[in-house]
């Protein structure tokens, strides 16, 4: 019969062989291990979207609130040398959107991170009630401030992209004034006699002609000369029309 001290030794050398195995096999030891795949840092995938971001909306008025929400910790990508943020296509700049972040090498991946940015800045709105046609002057407008990730694209924030110009719809007094509901005033009537100045290095010419076309401010419209020839140019206003050389 084995003494009872001999085996409690053998037991616990058993004991001690299988805890050193376990702690071989154990995650840690697998994250030393030099021949094992090493697994991306999504925490560094995350910050990649933030930072981009930042960057995307540097350029915006107001107060700027960015937040991207949690990767899912299961998620396991080969480790990236580089990973490079990019703007999904149709994706928006505020509100809820998404930033994609992309590995080339060693491994290609594409994941996409969820994101809310929120701009907080002043904008402009029908302080009246504005007819289809209208002239916009000072006193039709109002400035409040406010979310504007939930307004809708092409919102006006500045004074000079609406007085002098036109409302190309009816609005009602306290509506967001958008760049597709605001239009130049016409100044160019079709059959009006118009002055045509051509302007050139060192030189300057002006004629008479009838214009061909209506036309708002700024835009591209032609006329014809009592000659006969038919030129094109920037419509202005007072019967102008353009031609810059």
């Amino acid at each position: 019969m084995k003494h009872p001290l001999r085996v409690l030794r053998h037991a616990c050398a058993a004991l001690a062989l299988l805890a050193g195995g376990l702690l071989a096999l154990s995650p840690a030891s697998a994250q030393n291990d030099p021949t094992a795949p090493q697994r991306q840092d999504l925490q560094i995938v995350q910050q990649t979207a933030e930072q981009f971001l930042k960057a995307q909306t540097a350029g915006l008025p107001g107060s700027i609130t960015i937040q991207t929400d949690p990767i899912d910790q299961r998620m396991m990508l080969p480790a990236c040398l580089d990973p490079q943020a990019f703007m999904p296509n149709g994706a928006r700049l505020w509100g809820r959107t998404s930033v994609g972040v992309k590995c080339v090498a060693p491994a290609p991946w594409t994941i996409y991170v969820r994101a809310n940015v929120q701009v907080i800045s002043d904008y402009l709105i029908a302080a009246v009630p504005l007819a289809q046609g209208q002239t916009i002057s000072a006193s039709d407008i109002s400035r409040v401030r406010g979310d504007m990730s939930a307004l809708p694209a092409g919102v006006i924030t500045e004074e000079s992209q609406v007085i002098g110009r036109v409302a190309g719809m009816s609005l009602r007094a306290g509506t967001p004034l958008r760049m597709d509901a605001i239009r130049n005033q016409r100044v160019v009537q079709q059959g009006q006699s118009v002055r045509v100045v051509s302007n050139g290095p060192g030189f300057q010419i002006s004629t008479e002609a009838r214009a061909l076309s209506n036309a708002n401010e700024g835009q591209m419209t032609q006329a014809r000369t009592a000659a006969g020839q038919v030129v094109s140019g920037i419509a202005k206003a007072g019967g102008i029309l353009e031609i810059n050389y």
